[in-house]
C-alpha cells in the first residue's frame, strides 16, 4: 500500500497526446457512404437566382473652409461605385446546392470632404461548378466551361457626383450633387450540365454503375431494381502517364425520354457535354441490338447529331450463358466496335480501358488541331 501512490505516478496515463501507440486511437473516422436517395438532397442541377448589383455611393456636399481661406470653394468628392455580382466556375464545386437564391453586391461609400472619393464596393463572387449554363428568359447568356471562367451577372451602380464636379466659371459655389445609381437587378436560371470526357449511356439495369465502380473509385449505388442511379456520377480513370479520363454515369434512359418521359430531359442534358459515348447494353436480354437502336433514337430526337459522336458499344454481363449466345448476333447487327465484358467479375476490362484511352487521345488531338484546349481533370 505504501508503493501504490508511486506506481500511480509512474504508470502512463490512459490517454496520451504524445504516445505513438495511443495516437492510433485518434485516427479520423471515415465518412459514411451517402445513399442515392440522400444524395438527391445535395445534388442540385438547377437553380433560380436573383442578383442585384451594389448601389453606388452618393456624391459629397461640402465647402472648404480654413483660416485665411474662408471661401475655399466646393470640395465634395464623388461616391464609390457599387460592387458587381460575378459567377466564377470552380472545379471543386460539383453541385448547385450551395448556391443561394439571392445575391447582392456591396455598396459604394459616400464621397467625403476635401475632395475625397468614396471607396468602391467589393465584388460578390459566387462559385458555381464547371459546366454551368446561365440563362435569362430562356436564352443562354453565359456558358462557364473552363475552371476560373467568370461572368458578371449584375453590374454595380455608378457612384454619384460631388458638388466639386459641378464647379465652373459660371457657378463658383455649386450646391448640386447626385446620388449613387442603383445596381443592376436580374433573375437568372442556372443549369448544370455534367462535363466529362466519356458518358455511359444505357437503359436501367444495364450495369452502368457497376462498370463505373469497376474502372474508377466512384461508388454509385448498385441494386437489382431499375433507376438505382438518380444523379450523374463522375469517375476518374487514372493511367500510368498521369493522364485522367473522366467518365460520367448517366442515369438510365427509357423509351420516350426525349419527350420527358420519366426524368428523360433531366438525364439527356448531361450527355451534351460528353466528348464520346459508351453505349452499355445488357447482353442477357433478347435482341440486345434493339437497345442500341432505341438509345440512338432518343439521343438524336433530343439533339440532332448527338448520336453521331465517337462511341463504342459495351456488351455487359458476358458472364451469363445467354449473353454468350447473343454476343455474335450483336456483332452482326451493329457496325460499331463491340467490347464484351463483365463489370461484376472484371472480365475484359483491359480492352475497354485501352480503347477508352484511344478515344481520349483522339479527342485531345482534334481539339489541339482546332486551336482549342482540351478539358483536363
Amino acid at each position: 500500500s505504501a508503493w501504490k501512490p508511486l506506481l500511480l505516478l509512474l504508470s502512463p496515463p490512459a490517454f496520451s497526446t504524445t504516445c505513438a501507440r495511443c495516437a492510433k486511437d485518434r485516427r479520423l473516422r471515415q465518412k459514411r457512404a451517402i445513399s442515392e436517395r440522400q444524395l438527391t438532397r445535395y445534388f442540385v442541377d438547377q437553380r433560380k437566382v436573383r442578383v442585384v448589383g451594389g448601389q453606388g455611393g452618393d456624391g459629397g456636399h461640402s465647402f472648404h473652409s480654413e483660416p485665411r481661406k474662408v471661401f475655399g470653394g466646393p470640395d465634395g468628392g464623388n461616391g464609390g461605385d457599387g460592387g458587381h455580382v460575378i459567377f466564377k466556375a470552380d472545379q471543386q464545386m460539383k453541385s448547385l446546392s450551395s448556391v443561394f437564391r439571392f445575391y447582392q453586391g456591396f455598396h459604394g461609400e459616400r464621397g467625403g470632404s476635401k475632395n475625397c472619393y468614396g471607396a468602391n464596393g467589393a465584388h460578390m463572387y459566387v462559385r458555381v461548378p464547371v459546366g454551368t449554363l446561365v440563362k435569362e428568359d430562356g436564352e443562354v447568356v453565359a456558358d462557364l466551361t473552363q475552371h476560373g471562367e467568370e461572368y458578371i451577372a449584375a453590374y454595380g451602380g455608378a457612384g454619384g457626383k460631388g458638388n466639386r464636379f459641378f464647379l465652373s466659371n459660371e457657378n463658383r459655389a455649386p450646391k448640386l450633387f447626385t446620388p449613387g445609381e442603383p445596381g443592376q437587378e436580374r433573375v437568372l436560371h442556372l443549369e448544370l450540365r455534367t462535363t466529362a470526357h466519356a458518358g455511359l449511356v444505357g437503359f436501367p439495369n444495364a450495369g452502368k454503375s457497376s462498370l463505373l465502380r469497376a474502372i474508377s473509385r466512384a461508388k454509385p449505388a448498385v441494386a437489382a431494381y431499375p433507376f438505382t442511379t438518380l444523379n450523374p456520377h463522375v469517375g476518374i480513370v487514372h493511367y500510368q502517364d498521369y493522364e485522367q479520363v473522366a467518365v460520367a454515369d448517366i442515369p438510365g434512359l427509357i423509351k420516350g425520354a426525349h419527350q420527358n418521359r420519366g426524368l428523360g430531359m433531366a438525364f439527356l442534358k448531361h450527355i451534351e457535354r460528353c466528348r464520346f459515348l459508351l453505349y452499355v447494353v445488357d447482353l442477357s436480354v433478347p435482341q440486345p441490338w434493339v437497345q442500341l437502336q432505341d438509345l440512338k433514337h432518343e439521343l438524336e430526337a433530343y439533339e440532332k447529331g448527338l448520336s453521331e459522336r465517337p462511341c463504342v458499344v459495351i456488351g455487359n454481363k458476358v458472364d451469363l450463358a445467354q449473353s454468350r449466345i447473343n454476343l455474335p448476333l450483336l456483332r452482326e447487327q451493329v457496325t460499331e466496335r463491340v467490347i464484351a465484358l463483365s463489370a461484376l467479375t472484371g472480365d475484359n476490362l483491359e480492352e475497354l480501358l485501352l480503347h477508352l484511352r484511344e478515344l481520349y487521345d483522339t479527342y485531345v488531338k482534334t481539339e489541339q488541331s482546332r486551336g482549342q484546349s482540351p478539358v483536363k481533370w
